[in-house]
């Protein structure tokens, strides 16, 4: 770590990178030195909503994040080394991928923000999935794009662009519609070999009569899409006052390609190699994979989406993954306070989780059953969501088995696309990287995942760090282009880095095994929650 005197002559000299990535419960900033050393962050708290029974965002919480986030940062660094932020030395933005933001011919938003969680676009998914053999998920963009055609809303003939969150934000602070190539991986299919939008998709989706009858043709509403390295605009005078209303940010500063975060989450557990993967843990989960070839056949458990540099990746996605989690400790939390028991996070988690590897837990947590879906969940065949927790009679209840089954249960919905990934592909895998705030602590996610997908699990030190340190260095990677992505992040980013692997234990492996079978053939009566049981109680 470089010392104070370092930082701050680094901060004057613009010898600086800012990456703020926009996640589903928070926004946050971190601003690195050009050794990549973490100077300060910021972090902005924010959750999504539904609007006309759609899940959104508030656009005016985007850019009010935006600026509080940034003020935690250029605030922290006068606090500590005395100095204005006048200048960052390169910017890079990420974002929650997929969705939908329309905008007609004068930039204006057309209907609200449409987040990656809606799963009403299951027509416009079944039927492009069919039209291309290629899985295009309820999520991705030209999903959304397609089903407001379906369905004939009356916004899509006036679309004239559209994009996700980290491209709105991106074009706002520079002008230029464009988006890294692993978040335009979500919008639509990406052409590994040209590194652009696959055109004979394109013509085949131009060439559907519903959508012929529109006054546009795709390519001229999608960004464009830019392989990491690639200059990606400047901030502009309007984009530095969006930014920083104070003034004291001055414009010029060169932007990176905007990015989603799986890219940030490739970049941060250093897997963009061939035969690397990571799993990104948060609201949501995805375990990813750099493939060394196409799948053999469309495969709706996989969504194939690219790493920053524009090679194919396979990921198996789960909507949902920690929010009935939280919500589970937040109430051990409560009690804990009645008892006059204030406990910090790192405590509270921390003893819970390790609760769910202690000697008092069964393998298989002990015959209960935990289902996380607070949302759709298409690999689960799930529309809506209900959090569901069930025990048999005569399971054993315990709070130790509880807590297993509360971990084996938010890791089994992405074990279902990585089963048919490892088992039906024959996909080779390295190395697997965990990454999230739930590896924050030791041993027991990396523990449960490594049972859950029966190989090694290694967690880096910077997993704690998140998307937005992976979005800095993806800024900073534009100073060292001359490399490849892949050997600036071995040789430059990671080339001391210290981890730490858990490889799976029999007796885990056995036990998830046996959860995952009841999992699997008890979703029926999560089903049923969902036909009966109201979104509000």
């Amino acid at each position: 770590m470089a010392d104070s005197k370092a930082i701050a002559q680094a901060i004057r000299d613009g010898r600086t990178s800012l990456g703020i990535e926009f996640g589903s419960t928070r926004i946050k900033a971190v601003l690195i030195d050009d050794e990549r050393n973490t100077i300060t962050t910021g972090d902005y708290g924010w959750q999504s909503h539904l609007v006309d029974g759609l899940w959104s965002y508030d656009v005016d919480k985007i850019w009010r994040g935006l600026q509080s986030v940034y003020a935690d940062v250029a605030d922290r660094v006068e606090a500590d080394y005395g100095l204005k932020l006048t200048r960052i030395g390169q910017i890079g933005f990420s974002a929650m991928m997929h969705g939908y933001l329309a905008f007609d011919a004068d930039g204006e938003l057309l209907v609200p923000f449409r987040t990656w969680q809606n799963t009403n676009t299951s027509e416009a998914h079944e039927k492009l999935s069919e039209l291309f053999q290629y899985n295009i998920p309820e999520r991705w963009s030209i999903a959304h794009l397609y089903q407001a055609v379906l369905d004939n809303e009356p916004h899509i003939g006036s679309v004239r662009y559209f994009t996700t969150l980290s491209g709105y934000v991106h074009w706002k602070l520079t002008g230029r519609k464009v988006l890294g190539i692993g978040d335009a991986s979500g919008m639509f299919p990406i052409d590994p070999n040209t590194k652009t939008y696959e055109q004979g998709f394109i013509e085949q989706f131009d060439a559907l009569p519903e959508v012929a009858a529109q006054p546009w043709k795709l390519n001229d509403l999608l960004p464009e899409p830019l392989v990491a390295g690639t200059p990606a605009g400047e901030l502009t005078p309007e984009g530095a006052a969006l930014l920083d209303p104070s003034g004291v940010l001055q414009p010029g500063t060169m932007l990176a390609p905007p990015e989603g975060d799986a890219g940030t989450g490739m970049v941060a557990t250093n897997s963009v190699r061939r035969r690397t993967g990571n799993v990104s843990a948060g609201t949501s989960i995805f375990a990813t994979v750099v493939l060394e070839h196409k799948l053999s056949k469309l495969r709706p458990e996989v969504d194939l989406v690219t790493t920053p540099a524009g090679d194919l990746a396979g990921m198996s996605h789960a909507n949902n993954f920690t929010a009935d989690l939280n919500g589970w400790v937040d109430l051990f939390r409560q009690f804990s306070q009645l008892n006059g028991r204030n406990v910090d996070d790192g405590t509270l988690y921390g003893e819970l989780f390790r609760a769910a590897i202690g000697e008092d837990a069964d393998p298989d947590a002990g015959g209960l059953l935990a289902y996380p879906f607070r949302t759709g969940e298409f690999l689960a065949g799930l529309a809506e969501g209900r959090p569901l927790f069930v025990r048999g009679p005569e399971a054993r209840f315990s709070l130790a088995n509880f807590m297993r089954a509360q971990l084996f249960g938010a890791f089994s919905p992405v074990t279902i696309g990585m089963n048919v990934m490892t088992e039906d592909e024959g996909v080779e895998i390295d190395s697997l990287v965990g990454h999230g705030g739930i590896f924050a602590t030791p041993v027991v996610a990396q523990r449960i995942l490594a049972a859950a997908f029966n190989t090694p699990i290694r967690v880096m030190t910077t997993a704690s760090e998140g998307g937005a340190w992976g979005m800095a260095v993806l800024a900073d990677y534009l100073r060292h282009a001359d490399l490849t992505l892949a050997d600036y992040l071995d040789d430059v980013v990671f080339a001391g880095a210290e981890s730490v692997t858990e490889a799976p234990r029999p007796d885990d492996v056995d036990g998830f095994q046996r959860f995952f079978a009841r999992f699997v053939k008890a979703l029926p009566v999560e089903r049923s929650a969902v036909e009966h049981v109201e979104i509000g109680g």
